[in-house]
């Protein structure tokens, strides 16, 4: 990990801010969602993208029965019911 030399408080809410230059870098606008994970003692926050269910790719996909499905996973599942 890179540290940003930044450091917030957290309000009393349990709210911090993303410095602008972060979110600008990462590409983040208002209302994106944010992905929490848990690294060890570290919280993670990743700019949430939708993606294949399988594979998770966010490239090519086809919304199927509310779920995300890309193109490539379409063909593997439709090569294996034939055989």
């Amino acid at each position: 990990m890179k540290s940003t030399g930044i450091v917030r408080k957290l309000d009393e809410l349990g709210r911090i801010v993303i410095p602008k230059e972060i979110r600008k870098k990462l590409e983040i606008s208002q209302k994106d969602s944010i992905e929490i994970f848990i690294d060890g003692r570290s919280i993670v926050l990743k700019k949430f993208e939708s993606g294949c269910i399988f594979c998770s790719n966010s490239k090519d996909l086809i919304l199927f029965k509310d779920k995300l499905i890309c193109k490539n996973c379409i063909k593997n599942i439709t090569n294996s019911a034939e055989e």
